[in-house]
């Protein structure tokens, strides 16, 4: 058994948020954090930044959301879906064959009614025009009547699915469709891979961006017994060969992770404060956060409002190697103005007594995030424990 302080660390060292600039600067480090996470999910949320520019600026000093659209126009990212809407590297396209196959197959329910005949419509559209947007449908008409933007957008949005279109770049939140054979890099492997191979895949990449996994985070969010199957066998080949190695949580779950990883010495953890997006990698698993960090986190937009208990929308707020609080907060962009309608600290920090070093940080990441949001006037409503906000403020 390894001490959670040490376990903390090292998930957080992976995923880029105990050091400055863990992958570098501008453009070139978010490729890099984006190969090293995996992917990073896509949001359309916008109470503060959305959801994928705040999760990179918290790694990459002077990101700015550009640098996604430069990417994606020189083809190193593209968007799909991993368990959710995401930025992915383009190295990884092969991997996202598996759910256009499922799709095509009408294993996904939700998408077996296609409407064929808007479908081809669409594409030779696109394929005459070049890439278009949903809003380029938007009340256009011909003599037959057809077209209506809302069967046009759901026929693009099939057509994504099923990899006949991909997204070739964004204008502002509006996806640009174009034919995939139009965007995708010529070297890019088009085979879609074995059960195996995409098992590999994901313990790689769970690995790679946590240090630790259990089975059940890597298959988070993906069906089929075949792939747990593949995925436990996998496991269980690396554990007897000694190229991984497991142990228990305090939970009793049984987490796998390289042996040389464990063996180094455990990360510093500097007394930095780093506000998270409820959708940040290394939060959204919710089991996964509570069993090492003791932090019961769900995000509360998706909750009905009599039953929120920290608000609307909360951003975990990491202290050091700790999750210390949430943050309920609304950037008011017209207004210049970014309100914290709610700040509430973990009882067991708040124990411990006021961290001078903790306000400090706190203070300074708060107006960081607040010019990120362009929102340079920040105001605290609420703060819980009551008697820490005048210490915060």
């Amino acid at each position: 058994m390894y001490p959670l302080s040490k376990l903390r660390r090292i998930a957080l060292e992976q995923q880029g948020l105990l050091r400055a600039a863990p992958y570098g600067r501008g453009r070139a480090g978010t490729i890099k954090t984006i190969r090293q996470l995996g992917y990073v999910q896509i949001d359309t949320i916008s109470v503060v930044e959305r959801a994928h520019n705040h999760v990179l600026a918290t790694r990459v000093p002077n990101f700015q959301p550009r640098h996604l659209d430069e990417l994606q126009r020189r083809g190193e990212i593209f968007e799909y879906w991993y368990h959710a809407a995401a930025y992915l590297p383009m190295e990884h396209y092969r991997f996202a064959l598996r759910r256009m196959q499922a799709i095509r197959n009408g294993e996904h329910h939700w998408f077996r009614n296609h409407d064929h005949k808007l479908m081809a419509k669409v594409l030779r559209r696109i394929k005459t025009e070049g890439p278009l947007r949903a809003r380029d449908f938007e009340g256009n008409s011909n003599s037959q009547g057809w077209w209506d933007w809302k069967p046009a957008k759901l026929a693009l949005e099939r057509l994504f699915l099923l990899g006949d279109l991909m997204i070739s770049a964004r204008e502002g939140f509006q996806k640009k469709y174009d034919l995939t054979e139009r965007v995708l890099p010529s070297n890019i492997i088009t085979t879609p891979p074995s059960t195996e191979e995409f098992a590999r895949h994901l313990i790689d990449n769970t690995l790679r961006s946590h240090g630790f996994a259990t089975s059940k985070s890597i298959t988070y969010n993906r069906k089929g017994s075949p792939l747990r199957a593949a995925v436990k066998r996998l496991l269980d080949e690396a554990q007897a060969s000694t190229t991984l190695t497991s142990f228990e949580l305090p939970n009793g779950e049984k987490v796998f992770a390289k042996p040389e990883l464990l063996e180094q010495r455990a990360p510093s953890a500097p007394k930095n404060v780093k506000i998270l997006s409820p959708f940040d990698n290394a939060v959204i698993q919710r089991d996964r956060t509570m069993a090492v960090f003791d932090f019961d986190y769900q995000i509360e937009c998706y909750v009905p409002e009599a039953k929120r208990r920290f608000g609307y929308f909360s951003l975990p707020i990491l202290y050091q190697d700790r999750l210390v609080g949430r943050m309920d907060c609304k950037a008011h962009r017209t207004e210049k103005r970014f309100e914290v309608k709610h700040l509430s600290l973990e009882d067991s920090f708040t124990a411990s007594g006021r961290d001078e070093q903790f306000r400090i940080a706190f203070s300074d990441s708060l107006q960081d995030f607040a010019m990120f949001n362009q929102c340079p006037d920040v105001t605290i409503k609420n703060v819980s424990p009551v008697s820490w906000k005048r210490f915060l403020s």
